[in-house]
């Protein structure tokens, strides 16, 4: 199966399959990382005491994807070979990641794991945004939604697969979950030089440059991409906050054990993965915008009500419903910005990562602050708050957009 598009042949309707082989890229993406911010931790307890340090070391690949990946993801849209955009930079970034990935477990020292990991992340940042700009690349605006909800399903099998296989492989040998999904990165590269043909499209009069996108987003007539992009920063401020603290938040405050604290946040996961498909169906009925303010709306409620709400079984099944809302958002929330982004998808594709990143940096110190000097229950008042700001900004979309 050659995949130059992900549309049927003759038809204007998706191919799932075309669709879940390209997913294959952000599947082998989410399972590395999900088994890194598991147990790279781990590996760094050996040789840092401090959980401060290890944190600030488990921000290098956010640090990367706001200042590496849109260079990379604009430097795409500008290079043209006859492998095509994008890749030749997972040619040159998965066999470099791949190696220092599987080395990582390896390490003797401090000095060379910090090594190790600088690598892994900067060639990782190589080729994150041209493996997700391929999609809408190679799909019409209409589809989009359907394709995004098919890899991020693949996603999240990449996620569980990491759960189930790398955590019994890690208990074998702790280096051996690492090596075999660096094997697993090389083998879906292949796949893409040897199954995927990028469009060519003609080379243009006048190179794009990152900061020459950046400032015609925020100086255009049409606020559109603007506004949803500072929609995305705010609800993934809401969101990452929730992420990074409800577990001490089901100890501290819910008087819960750690794992069942832990366990409840899966069944967010767990919906958010099984609603990604059925998602895109839903805004390619009623539009993307319309499908994004009803998720918003929705958490805005889920979290309102769990400000004032202490039994673990009831917050369990908000969380549940949670997941619905969430994947209308977050499914959306890509193709929206490359709706706009013409030849720029690379770039556009860049500024996605950058306001959906900044937030897992910010909002954990802010939000923290807030729990330590008011009390746990700002971690949904934060959320509701934060999905209100979005709100906002979602209103200010235009319908086409």
């Amino acid at each position: 199966m050659y995949v130059s598009s992900l549309v049927k042949g003759g038809t204007n309707r998706l191919s799932y399959a075309k669709a879940a082989f390209l997913g294959l890229g952000f599947l082998v993406v989410t399972a590395t990382w999900t088994l890194y911010n598991s147990f790279v931790p781990i590996f760094l307890k050996r040789f840092v005491a401090s959980e401060t340090l290890i944190g600030f070391i488990m921000t290098f690949d956010n640090i990367a994807a706001i200042t590496i990946q849109p260079y990379f993801g604009a430097l795409s849209d500008n290079t043209y070979t006859k492998f095509g955009h994008r890749l030749p930079y997972l040619m040159i970034g998965i066999p470099i990641a791949a190696v220092f990935y599987a080395l990582i477990p390896f390490a003797q020292t401090l000095w060379l794991m910090l090594i190790f990991i600088v690598i892994m992340n900067f060639a990782m940042s190589v080729f994150r945004s041209p493996v997700i700009a391929l999609m809408p690349d190679l799909t019409p605006p209409k589809l989009r939604s359907k394709a995004n909800g098919v890899i991020n399903f693949m996603g999240g099998v990449g996620a569980i697969l990491t759960f189930l296989i790398g955590s019994k492989l890690y208990d074998v040998n702790p280096a051996l979950p690492f090596v075999l999904f660096s094997i697993l990165m090389v083998l879906v590269l292949i796949l893409f030089i040897f199954r995927l043909r990028e469009p060519q499209k003609p080379v243009p009069d006048e190179k794009i440059n990152i900061l020459s996108v950046i400032r015609d987003v925020f100086t255009a007539r049409d606020k559109s991409v603007l506004n949803v992009l500072f929609a995305i920063f705010f609800w993934f401020f809401g969101y990452s906050a929730i992420e990074a603290f409800f577990t001490l938040y089901g100890k501290e405050f819910l008087l819960v054990p750690e794992s069942e604290a832990a366990m409840s946040l899966t069944f967010f996961s767990l919906t958010f993965v099984l609603f990604s498909i059925p998602s895109g169906f839903i805004a390619t009925s009623i539009g993307r915008r319309k499908t994004i303010i009803g998720g918003i709306c929705g958490l805005i409620i889920i979290f309102a009500v769990l400000i004032f709400m202490r039994q673990l079984l009831i917050i369990r099944i908000l969380l549940f419903i949670g997941g619905i809302f969430w994947a209308m958002i977050n499914i959306n929330s890509y193709p929206m910005v490359v709706e706009k982004a013409g030849e720029n998808i690379g770039a556009y594709t860049g500024l996605y990562y950058f306001f959906s990143t900044i937030p897992a940096i910010l909002s954990p110190v802010i939000v923290g602050f807030l729990m330590e000097h008011v009390g746990y229950m700002m971690l949904f008042i934060s959320g509701m708050v934060s999905f209100i700001l979005a709100l906002f900004f979602m209103l200010r979309v235009k319908e086409n957009a």
